[in-house]
């Protein structure tokens, strides 16, 4: 029998050791528990019926808001955080009123009943003059055709503005990002030249009878004018009819008010970090809504997907090395004051923060994430990443600008980030009273606080 080879039998038991080791702390592993956790016990879909149907209409200044940021605060303190504080924040406060009236208006014989137009008042419009008002319409089809116009064709009349989000682009939030100056800026670009209102075409794809609403901005020194959304069913209507008649006339009724800034506040959740907890790993969403929808795409999925992120660090007992904090933000929809308010903070502050990701886009099947710095090619490092989350449907690691409440906080400096799944249908429900729970999958709702997680884990074991 020939001796034993110790050597041999030395290197064998290291090198299982080795393998051993590099097993439990295999990135794969970790990002599988994220998984199975949120698949088999999320309670976010739960959270989001909770909070769409106890608190829709989240607008910022309202008091479902008030009542939400109660109910949040609440839920991320049982959901085992370190911390939860407020950060007081002034936000518009505008109301739309009683509902509007849009009525196409019969040509000469008076015996036929005006035309009902489905239509929702833009954000922060103001009220047509008692009773209404009524003029010629004018269509449109960009900013840039009412300046072509010119002051004696357009004033006193009714701009609208019946752009279409093009259909044969694939990415629906490059169609919206087209299409949505119109919106935000068509009623301003109308008052200029003297018009009594404006109308535009509802931001969507789909052919309905549901208006969306959506914030419209006016430059501080100029009068603002009422103007609301048609559904693309009401804009075709309309369409139509002056192809037939030229001259013809609409009524508007719109109701809203603008009332003194109202004091809010962000909500902020921590887990500390145990190693670096001066620097801040951030993720968060908006917890306001439209005041017509319940909000459950926008942004109600963003919220309990972010919150959830912190439940799956403290249930997989998971103490990060840096601080990993939950911001749930106010007034995204008509202002952004939620989110310039904690840049302005963390700035003052001098806050180190090394990576921000924000969810606002959906509750639907996650697809990979957007990037952005500064200077620096962040998404080409997240993409070494591919091959541990592309398992899980996540192949799309893009350069773009975060999502619109860490975007002050890019300027900044900081490696930001958004949540970017499947968003064929996000604009079927955005802005509107259909974004509802029901039209939300709790899978896919959980696929994406999981996905979340799991890059922010890799963002804070190994770097950017």
């Amino acid at each position: 029998m020939r001796g034993i080879n110790w050597a041999g039998v030395i290197f064998l038991w290291v090198a299982v050791g080795m393998v051993e080791k590099a097993g439990a702390s295999d990135p794969s592993d970790q990002i599988r528990k994220f998984y199975d956790e949120a698949l088999s016990h999320s309670p976010a879909y739960e959270q989001l019926r909770e909070l769409t149907t106890r608190f829709p209409g989240r607008l910022a200044g309202s008091q479902p808001l008030d009542q939400a940021l109660s109910w949040a605060e609440q839920v991320l303190r049982e959901t085992g955080c370190d911390s939860v504080r407020v950060q007081p924040v002034k936000v518009p406060h505008w109301e739309r009123g009683e509902p509007e009236k849009v009525q196409l208006l019969p040509a000469g014989d008076a015996k036929k009943e005006p035309v009902a137009l489905k239509a929702l008042a833009l954000g922060g419009v103001v009220a047509t003059p008692e009773g209404g008002l009524r003029a010629r319409v004018i269509e449109v089809q960009s900013l840039a055709e009412v300046s072509q116009l010119g002051r004696d064709r357009v004033a006193g009349k009714i701009v609208f503005f019946n752009c279409p989000m093009r259909a044969t682009e694939i990415r629906p939030d490059v169609a919206y990002a087209e299409a949505g100056d119109q919106r935000n800026r068509g009623p301003a670009e109308a008052a200029k030249y003297g018009a009594a209102a404006a109308l535009v075409r509802s931001l969507t794809h789909r052919l309905d009878d549901i208006p969306h609403t959506g914030n419209t901005s006016f430059p501080p020194d100029q009068a603002r004018i009422p103007a609301a959304a048609l559904s693309t069913l009401a804009a075709d209507r309309l369409s139509a009819t002056l192809k037939e008649r030229p001259d013809a006339e609409v009524e508007i009724q719109l109701h809203s008010r603008w009332l003194p800034d109202a004091p809010s506040h962000n909500l902020i959740a921590e887990i500390r970090g145990s190693e670096s907890p001066e620097e801040i790993i951030l993720v968060g969403g908006h917890l306001d809504s439209w005041d017509v929808a319940p909000g459950a795409h926008d942004d109600g999925s963003g919220v309990v997907q972010s919150i959830e992120v912190m439940r799956l660090f403290h249930v997989l007992g998971i103490r990060p090395s840096h601080t990993l904090r939950c911001v749930l933000f106010v007034a995204e929809e008509n202002s952004l004051a939620g989110a310039i308010e904690y840049a302005r903070v963390a700035k003052e502050e001098k806050e180190k923060h090394l990576f921000a990701v924000e969810t606002d886009n959906g509750g639907f099947q996650p697809r990979g994430f957007s990037i952005g710095h500064t200077s620096q090619p962040m998404h080409e490092r997240v993409a070494r990443w591919r091959d541990l989350l592309e398992p899980y449907g996540l192949y799309s690691f893009h350069k773009g600008t975060g999502g619109a409440d860490v975007g002050p906080l890019l300027v900044q400096g900081v490696t930001v980030a958004s949540l970017v799944p499947d968003a064929q249908r996000y604009f079927d429900f955005h802005h509107t009273r259909i974004d509802s729970i029901e039209n939300v999958s709790p899978r896919e709702l959980e696929l994406g606080a999981a996905a979340l997680a799991s890059l922010i884990w890799l963002v804070d074991t190994q770097g950017l």
